[in-house]
């Protein structure tokens, strides 16, 4: 028998060689595997093969790939083998464990690891039933050796990352498995505290003899696998275990934070343990980590990898895993605060500690630091500090708050770019980010964290930080510009302004606000001059800030606002014919911006100033070359916002005559009219025709394509901003109520109705003809220079791929943008701007909209028409931007004129159109898997995009159908917040226990009830719903199954349905199931709705129990059970939990796999006999065959004889 076996092994060492060298050529390789696979699937010489492949004579990779084969029988053939064989294995293992490897720091970690495996494959199907005295093996094994220590912390921490991280076993074997080590565990923790004193201690004694440097690398490396084993327990056991004698786990992480070569794996170890959550009492005995020895001892560790510490001796970088220990220190602090904040304050008896100054200046260290990284990640900690009842009155957080304020100063300036080496952080970001776009967006979220706390911070010492605030503008206004860092700088003081600012009118009293001081600052931004666009862009946010102050010296206003008009119009000398530059448009808009909001915010105190900016806008508006359409836009809409405050009908309605004059002339002109009302004239009018040979040429057509989109903004902004007074007297005597309903409620009349009313016909023109656009006929019309119009634009194609927007550099010179780009944001920004307008109209002119004759009619003849031509990335905006709004804002009286007319058919298309797209994903997927490599990448990028745009209008599709169907009683489903933990030790239980969804509440709204008289129009919507749960969106199925279905399908469940609905229906869910069911919150969803259905429709027909007879692997029996009881309804309350897992065992079958689990061989740990209760007799003979024998065979005593 050894010559066949030791031929066999020579074979498979040079198969595994053939795998394993660069020089190999692909067929052999695949050759090599074919034979490793058929080798451990079909040979019988498995076992011993393994055994002499892992021998320490042979070269490490044919070793691992022995214990590999010895694992593979473990996993796949245990069940088969008989008593005697699985005795030998694990003898054959034990005797590797004892002998099989070299020493500690010569042996490879893989084959460790390796050999590791198959001692844990072995106890996950036998202990602790058969092999009760596993744990005194594995102890004795420790007293063999340090490689032996090594490889039972590897079997101890494996273990529990398999039974409680990632749960790789049936629930039965892992509940035994869980019971015993938590039975055991103070023993494991004496055991595991033990190996960790003795080989440190010896470390500390070896290390600094001369000649034993090779015996204290050993214990270190006993060390860092005990302290490694211990973060994988520390995680979940009962915090008992972690706080016993007064913390003194934690005391000796403590002491190892001074070891450099241990010190990452206590950080980490201890980062584990803080972070904890329970139940406050057990949390308590934390706070020992606040007294005055711990403390120490992280900032002592924290100061010894300090500063050159940190930086590599020969290259001058950062010495990452020093590095990376401070990130666990830092992470450490920052979970004590999450500590001290939950314990003070709290039921149980927890003081402020005495010694919070230190710990908070070792944070304020961390915050201080260069990198970048630990800056952020002291944020949240400093918002909950300050945010804190009770800590945040401590006059020690007080004064702390002013130091961060301080802080803040320096660390909002946006300097440490990993591509520079102008301050110390870039050494450390070039450590932490791939590229300067990566620390961009970093530093955005850094800064918006620190905004908050800035404001936070406000609210502790607000005279302070107005202080602190006033000091750095008025310091950047008298500091001269200074090349590039003068930006920077003004960026930085800017928002440190603004959260400030904007905080202090908020918290403080009329009378204690500091206006003298704060006018004084204003004059002062006023009166600062500056050409440079980045600079005045932050000019002008201050001013908005500091604009409350006007409020209290009104007189001051007309100089505000001469500051901000001549921005409207700035320009650069150099730039008069050229592009204008990416920061002047800014400028631009920005001024812009800040006039509406000050018009929006302040309209009463604008009004006396009316006509003077009436006047001035006047005057821009009379030169062409002045404003852009937007900009012009802009001023109109701040015009009408003052305007609102007249409060008298008549007056208003004559300025927004008189303001829109223009605006109506070229709206309703003949010209206009033919352009808007026919395709082809469209696309010649605004240039889509022609072929443009030379780029840089001027665009000839570009003057009518914004005169277009400034009829439409105008519009839009005149919908967007003319309303009656809020106060009903007011509206009253100023004649906007022209009526009141049945109940009392006033009717109001918008000025701006008639001008809008005589505008309408045209903008439906405008979207019929956009519409109309993507039939073949009109594309065919389009030069080859603008094939491409039409496409999705890239910041759109970027949200729908979830890819965030590429940060703009504001120093940038150039904003230009080519002729096809400009052409293609025309078309995307005029769809959706159409929109827009329909969707604000009703909110605007309220009944004056809604009455306005055919309007239902017009509405399907122009934003319904050619919708089977129209892609999905312009039906959004549709459904959106009108339709959602529309239902919305529409008053019940109008219900059956305008919006049943309007969504029947609607949703009766919309289903149309998502099943055929969705089938045509489902063929694209099945064909992707035939054909996978004749893909290529773009066309794979293009398909990726169809598909999660479709998933977007699908879900635009569902929130329609919410806000016409649903009236919502609970808020919709969400991931569970942090819960207590109970009982601790046993916090891993089945995932079905994950999420309870109790029976759906939510009502048919009024809406809903009225499109539910048209059988048509109920039966278009169920069938949305259901079809919906498996379309390949998990987001919009979960959401279906918990909101929709059940609200929809239980107003007819009285009816007398066709045996062919229910089967169709309950078929619909069991589809989901397949599909969406290894997702945790669909299979919950899906399940409770199969239930509700089974349960409501089953008495009635038979052929729901038909389709549960055909799922696979079904329980005759229990269905029979399950059945009878569902016909008899004889369950009680207190049985319905029960009720529930047994359906949810019933339906198992259906539920479909993950991707990467379908192809994978199937793994079988059978159950042992309980340890809770009396097992039941089994069929199943192989699992009670032996057992008694099986004990023996796996005793120690059997071993030792």
């Amino acid at each position: 028998m050894a010559e066949p076996i030791r031929a066999l092994c020579d074979e498979l060492i040079k198969a595994v060689n053939v795998m394993m060298e660069a020089d190999s050529s692909q067929t052999y390789r695949l050759q090599a595997l074919k034979f490793i696979e058929e080798f451990k699937e079909k040979s019988p010489f498995c076992v011993e093969c393994g055994v002499q492949l892992a021998e320490k004579s042979q070269t490490a990779v044919v070793r691992h790939f022995g214990l590999q084969i010895l694992e593979h029988v473990v996993k796949f053939k245990w069940n088969e083998m008989a008593p005697e064989e699985k005795l030998q294995l694990k003898n054959c293992t034990m005797g590797m464990l004892s002998n099989g490897t070299h020493p500690i720091l010569q042996e490879e970690c893989h084959v460790k690891d390796a050999l590791s495996r198959i001692v844990v494959e072995m106890i996950k199907r036998e202990w602790p039933q058969h092999w009760p005295d596993m744990l005194k093996e594995m102890e004795a094994l420790t007293a063999m050796g340090d490689s032996q220590t090594e490889l039972v912390m590897l079997v101890l921490l494996r273990l529990a990352e398999d039974v409680i991280t990632f749960q790789t076993l049936p629930t039965q074997r892992r509940r035994d498995i869980q019971h015993t080590l938590t039975q055991n565990m103070d023993s494991i923790f004496t055991f595991l505290l033990g190996i960790l004193q003795l080989h440190v201690n010896e470390y500390k004694k070896l290390k600094c003899i001369a000649g034993q440097e090779l015996k204290a690398k050993a214990h270190w490396r006993v060390g860092v696998a005990t302290l490694n084993t211990l973060a994988g327990y520390i995680d979940w056991v009962a915090l008992v275990h972690i706080t016993n004698d007064n913390c003194h786990l934690l005391e000796i992480f403590c002491l190892l934070l001074s070891e450099p070569e241990l010190q990452l794996e206590a950080a980490e170890c201890l980062l584990i343990a803080i972070s904890r959550k329970g139940k406050l009492e057990e949390r308590k005995p934390f706070m020992v980590l606040f007294d005055e020895v711990a403390m120490n001892y992280i900032l002592s560790a924290a100061q010894s990898v300090g500063g050159a510490a940190l930086c590599n001796q020969s290259s001058g970088g950062i010495v990452e895993r020093r590095y990376t220990f401070l990130k666990r220190l830092c992470q450490v602090l920052c979970a004590l605060g999450s500590q001290i904040c939950s314990l003070v304050g709290s039921d149980i008896d927890v003081q402020v500690p005495v010694n919070l100054d230190k710990y908070m200046e070792a944070l304020f260290a961390f915050t201080t630091h260069p990198s970048q990284f630990l800056r952020s990640s002291t944020q949240m900690t400093w918002g909950n500090l300050f945010r804190h009842d009770i800590l945040s009155k401590d006059p020690v957080v007080g004064q702390m708050a002013i130091k961060y304020l301080r802080a803040a100063r320096i660390n909002l300036v946006k300097t440490g770019f990993p591509s520079k080496n102008d301050c110390p952080g870039c050494e450390f970001s070039r450590v932490d980010f791939d590229s300067d776009e990566d620390f961009s967006c970093s530093f955005n979220s850094f800064r918006a964290q620190q905004g908050e706390a800035v404001r936070l911070a406000c609210k502790i010492v607000p005279f302070e930080a107005f202080q602190s605030a006033r000091e750095w503008a008025q310091y950047q206004i008298c500091t001269p510009i200074d090349g590039n860092t003068t930006p920077v700088q003004w960026d930085a003081m800017t928002f440190f302004t603004e959260s400030v600012f904007g905080q202090l009118f908020k918290i403080l009293e009329k009378e204690k606000i500091p206006i003298d001081e704060g006018m004084e600052l204003l004059q002062m931004v006023v009166n600062y001059e500056t050409r440079d666009p980045l600079i005045l862009s932050c000019v002008l946010t201050i001013i908005s800030s500091l604009f409350p102050f006007v409020t209290h010296q009104p007189h001051f206003l007309p100089q505000v606002l001469f500051k901000i008009f001549p921005s409207i119009t700035f320009e650069l000398v150099e730039e008069c014919k050229a592009p204008r530059t990416r920061a002047v448009k800014n400028v631009r808009r920005h001024a812009c911006s800040s006039i509406i909001r000050i018009c929006r915010d302040y309209s009463d105190l604008m009004l006396p100033c009316f006509d003077m900016m009436y006047e001035h806008a006047k005057r821009l508006f009379s030169n062409e070359l002045l404003l852009t359409q937007m900009e012009k836009c802009a001023l109109m809409e701040a015009l009408i916002l003052i305007s609102n405050q007249f409060k008298d009908y008549n007056k208003q309605k004559a300025f927004l005559k008189e303001l829109f004059a223009p605006v109506t002339a070229q709206w309703l002109s003949e010209e206009m009219r033919s352009v808007l009302w026919d395709p082809a004239t469209f696309l010649a009018y605004v240039g889509a025709d022609q072929v443009i040979s030379d780029p840089d040429k001027e665009d000839q057509m570009g003057i009518n394509r914004s005169r277009i989109s400034f009829c439409v903004n105008a519009i839009l902004g005149v919908v967007k901003r003319a309303r009656w007074p809020a106060n009903s007297e007011e509206a009253k005597a100023g004649g906007f109520i022209v009526s009141t309903t049945s109940d009392g409620a006033p009717v109001y009349r918008n000025p701006c109705v008639e001008p809008l009313q005589a505008l309408l016909p045209n903008l439906f023109a405008l979207i019929r003809t956009q519409n109309s656009l993507f039939l073949p006929e009109n594309i065919n019309r389009l030069s080859k220079t603008f094939t491409g119009v039409y496409d999705i634009m890239d910041v759109e194609k970027n949200f729908a791929l979830g890819i965030p927007q590429p940060v703009l550099d504001a120093y940038d010179s150039s904003a230009y943008r080519s002729i096809v780009e400009r052409m293609q944001g025309f078309f995307s920004s005029l769809y959706e701007n159409c929109y827009h307008v329909l969707g604000n109209a009703g909110l605007c002119m309220q009944q004056d909209f809604y009455a306005i004759e055919g309007l239902a009619e017009q509405i399907v003849g122009s934003a319904f028409i050619h919708l089977d031509s129209v892609p999905d990335h312009r039906l959004r905006p549709l459904v959106r931007l009108f339709m959602k709004q529309l239902v919305m804002s529409c008053p019940h009286n109008y219900y059956d004129s305008l919006l049943c007319p309007l969504l029947g058919p609607l949703f009766t298309y919309l289903l149309q159109r998502l099943n055929f797209r969705w089938q045509i994903i489902n063929q694209r997927t099945s064909l992707c898997a035939q054909e996978e490599e004749s893909y290529e990448e773009n066309h794979v990028t293009q398909e990726v995009v169809e598909e999660q745009l479709l998933r977007l209008v699908t879900r635009e599709v569902m929130d329609l159908l919410s806000v016409t169907c649903i009236t919502r009683k609970n808020p919709e489903l969400s991931a569970n917040k942090e819960e207590v933990e109970g009982n601790e030790e046993m916090v891993s239980m089945d995932s079905s226990q994950g999420i309870q969804i109790n029976t759906p509440s939510d009502e048919l709204s009024e809406l809903g009830k009225c499109l539910l008289q048209s059988e048509d129009t109920y039966m278009t919507l169920l069938t949305i719903c259901f079809n919906s749960l498996s379309w390949k969106d998990t987001i919009n199925c979960q959401r279906s199954a918990s909101v929709f279905s059940w609200t929809l399908l239980k107003q007819v469940l009285g009816c007398n349905l066709l045996p062919e609905a229910v089967t169709w229906l309950y078929t619909s869910v069991l589809k989901g199931l397949q599909m969406h069911g290894q997702h945790e919150g669909c299979n919950a969803a899906l399940t409770q709705l199969a239930l509700l259905i089974y349960e409501s429709l089953r008495p009635r027909y038979t052929e729901l129990r038909f389709i549960m007879n055909q799922i696979p692997d079904i329980h005759v029996e229990a269905l029979e059970q399950f059945d009878q009881k569902t016909i008899q309804c004889t369950v009680s309350k207190a049985g319905e939990k029960k009720k529930k897992e047994q359906f949810k065992r019933l339906i198992a079958g259906t539920v479909g796999k993950p991707l990467g689990q379908q192809f994978k061989k199937e793994v079988h740990i059978r159950n042992l006999p309980s340890l809770f209760k009396k097992p039941k007799p089994t069929e199943d003979m192989l699992e009670n065959t032996d057992t008694a024998g099986l004990i023996a065979l796996f005793s120690s005593d059997h071993d030792n004889s």
